[in-house]
């Protein structure tokens, strides 16, 4: 066995008092910048993390944190089949996605400085210093995504997430609000071992990762939390890290071996299927990750 239960455990172990408050700052920094632009400051606009941090999947101090300026003034639709947004008296906003980028982009680099701001395809990164770690800032508008049902008041029901349109690329959708609640059901069903064991292997990843094993080298942390979702919840009742860890991976390795054994995997919002199109990864990267892992810790 190359990776001990010993290894495991301290792997398993969520971020540091410090790393969390290094998080907060950087959250709370971009909030203040968002709430002191002339531009921005009236509109209606919620400020947020999202991802690993939120989720408390995070495994180190040099992991971004994933923070989500939400404008509602405006928002994407997705509407039910034979169905426009004429059918529900929507009409076009005031407020473009494009302008509203350029504005989150003035009032960072106004507060952080040009120096401490990079804009990216989909998000701005704010650097780091001693107070706070790196940020990834994604500015959104809402995405509602209506399902032709009707709240009791007769209005129209839609499911809540973001969008964001890349400066190169097409309209991203996402799903936050489900994902973490999600995820807290799921650790809470598991004895809290959910999280633990995507914090085991997001460090697997990285150790592999210096030890230059290619099925490593482009496996996303948040692939990774959406494949312990799919993973079998009896694994979690092991006794020992190393034989959960074991069953999930044997588990997950298994169902992916063909597109029909897992096709209707989902992520951990359960509103978008892992393996479909769009998707930055497929079925057969996933599966070449967990026999590779397999190995690297030493199953027989």
């Amino acid at each position: 066995m190359n990776i001990s239960e010993d290894n495991f455990i301290a792997w398993s172990k969520g971020p540091s008092d410090t790393e969390t408050t290094k998080c907060e700052n950087a959250e709370n920094a971009v909030r203040k910048a968002i709430k002191a632009n002339s531009d921005l400051q009236n509109l209606d606009i919620k400020v947020f993390a999202q991802g690993s941090y939120k989720s408390r999947t995070n495994i180190r101090l040099d992991s971004d944190v994933d923070i989500c300026v939400c404008c509602y003034e405006s928002f994407f639709g997705d509407y039910p089949n034979n169905t426009t947004s004429d059918s529900f008296g929507h009409t076009s906003a005031t407020l473009k996605y494009s302008d509203f980028k350029d504005m989150v982009e003035s009032a960072l680099k106004s507060y952080f400085g040009k120096d401490g701001v990079t804009r990216g395809n989909k998000a701005f990164d704010i650097h780091a210093n001693s107070y706070r770690i790196d940020a990834d800032v994604v500015p959104t508008f809402e995405h509602r995504r209506y399902t032709g049902e009707t709240n009791s008041d007769g209005t129209d029901y839609y499911l809540s997430g973001v969008g964001l349109k890349p400066d190169k690329g097409d309209l991203i959708k996402n799903w936050p609000d489900q994902h973490y609640n999600n995820g807290i059901s799921r650790n809470s069903e598991t004895g809290r071992n959910y999280k633990r064991v995507i914090r085991i292997l997001k460090r697997l990843r990285n150790k592999m990762q210096e030890d230059k094993i290619p099925e490593a080298s482009n496996i996303a942390s948040f692939l990774i939390e959406c494949l312990v979702w799919n993973a079998d919840v009896v694994a979690f009742e092991q006794k020992t890290y190393t034989a959960i860890a074991r069953h999930i991976i044997a588990d997950l390795y298994n169902r992916t071996r063909k597109d029909e054994d897992c096709s209707e995997w989902g992520e951990v919002n359960e509103l978008k299927y892992l393996f479909r199109n769009l998707q930055p990864w497929t079925r057969q990267q996933a599966n070449n990750f967990l026999h590779a892992a397999w190995n690297y810790i030493g199953y027989k």
